[in-house]
């Protein structure tokens, strides 16, 4: 069923009136993930009275897929027992430990106090020791494993008693006495294989693991490099600890995407569309700042050619398309790059290789670019102008430099472990304006 503005305002008039039995009829065909984004568009009170209709394997479901500040801002209002017993006590420990991260650290320990699988609780101390940007802090305990030395009878009968605790099953993990990851049991070998079989004997040997510590970026790559639903973490030893599954992954990619469409687009900190207006401010205010402070650094560079203008006014025409094409070219740079790194297509180490080929190309196009203009000018200003070939010179200094400097600044910040989407943003934009003028400017009086 699809989730309308009408079909919102109906269910939003029906928890006005409390009444119950038929919002409950509203949601009874709906899949979590449209209850959440329902509850989204509702008050705090409002998804209070959605969840008390739920049953408690839907609420926890829905609150996994419910948008991050407003799943928060309900944690806040429930009281610790509740959160433990009708959330988190049907969740999966991955998605446990996304939850218990939005608490503070008073509430995360009653959370805990009140869960009644003690083995569970433990499962999420221990993940909220990782850093949650590692597979560490990524993973889940939910897995079916057996152990190598098991006959195929005794390894069907352990897998059918875990396969009752899990709701999905993506991999059998073989391991050894000592817990450590041996290989993958392949479920076509339990038919095709004699039962006097031992499991390591059918195993798919040296599957392909995380550790604990690998950034999340890598997990990502591995998962989309090798075509894997999901990927086994094993700790410095080699002992099996969790599995990462492709639907966490896509959720990371997408966080991910959003981040570095953000820190590109030149907002400081991740924000919503529905944020208040002093985060939505505070997050925008930075690079406007630093973007005001650059267009009054160009005011000062042109003042101090007022004479330059004054013998050639023509020169001030063309001061928007230098600006202008120097920031889009170095945009352009920047972003090629900063994908390659991100999908792997690049190495940071490569770096005299990609200044090498984005010279080359930046050569070529500053060259179309520059006799277009110049042929513009000629026409109409005549050969002997200084604008004529001024403007030229200047457009392919400045299209070169864009291109080399946009390469270098996203490699130069992976390397110093900075995050190199933000240059793809203003950062970019406001140098090459800036250099753009000196140039533009330097080239001017030299040929004057």
């Amino acid at each position: 069923m699809e989730i309308d503005e009408e079909y919102i305002e109906k269910v939003k008039a029906l928890i006005a009136q409390k009444d119950a039995e038929k919002v409950v009829a509203c949601l009874k065909d709906l899949h979590p993930a449209d209850i959440a984004e329902l509850c989204n568009d509702l008050d705090i009170e409002g998804a209070r009275f959605v969840y008390r209709l739920l049953d408690n394997e839907t609420a926890a479901d829905v609150l996994v897929e419910m948008d991050e500040d407003f799943r928060k801002e309900l944690l806040d209002a429930l009281p610790s027992e509740t959160i433990a017993k009708r959330f988190v006590d049907y969740m999966d420990t991955d998605d446990a430990v996304d939850l218990m991260r939005d608490l503070d650290e008073d509430k995360q320990e009653e959370v805990l106090s009140h869960i009644e699988d003690i083995e569970q609780a433990g499962d999420i101390v221990d993940l909220l020791k990782y850093d949650e940007d590692t597979a560490g802090g990524l993973m889940g305990t939910e897995m079916v494993t057996v152990n190598e030395n098991w006959s195929m009878p005794e390894c069907l009968k352990e897998m059918r008693m875990q396969a009752e605790q899990l709701d999905e099953i993506y991999y059998v993990y073989v391991i050894d006495d000592d817990e450590r990851l041996q290989g993958v049991f392949p479920l076509k070998k339990m038919i095709t294989s004699p039962s006097v079989s031992k499991v390591k004997h059918v195993m798919k040997k040296d599957p392909i693991v995380v550790h604990v510590d690998t950034p999340i970026d890598e997990v990502v790559q591995t998962i989309e490099k090798y075509d894997l639903v999901a990927l086994p973490v094993v700790d410095s030893i080699g002992r099996l600890v969790g599995q990462i599954t492709v639907d966490d992954v896509m959720d990371e990619v997408r966080e991910q995407s959003e981040r570095d469409y953000q820190l590109a687009s030149g907002l400081s900190q991740d924000v919503e569309t529905n944020d208040n207006v002093v985060r939505q401010t505070t997050a925008r205010l930075p690079w406007l700042l630093i973007g005001m402070l650059g267009g009054i650094g160009n005011s000062m560079i042109l003042g101090n050619f007022d004479t330059t203008f004054a013998a050639h006014p023509e020169m001030a025409l063309y001061i928007p398309l230098i600006g202008g094409t120097g920031g889009n070219v170095g945009t352009q740079s920047s972003a090629i790059v900063v994908q390659g790194l991100a999908n792997s297509s690049l190495d940071a180490k490569n770096t005299f290789r990609q200044v090498l080929k984005e010279a080359v190309v930046a050569s070529i196009n500053a060259t179309i670019i520059s006799l277009l203009v110049y042929i513009y000018n000629f026409v109409r200003y005549g050969g002997t102008a200084t604008v004529t070939y001024s403007v030229s010179i200047s457009l392919f200094a400045v299209v070169m430099f864009a291109s080399i400097f946009g390469t270098l600044v996203p490699l130069t910040l992976e390397k110093l472990k900075i995050d190199p989407a933000i240059a793809t943003g203003p950062f970019i934009s406001i140098t090459n304006d800036i250099i753009g003028m000196l140039l533009y400017m330097g080239i001017t009086v030299l040929l004057a």
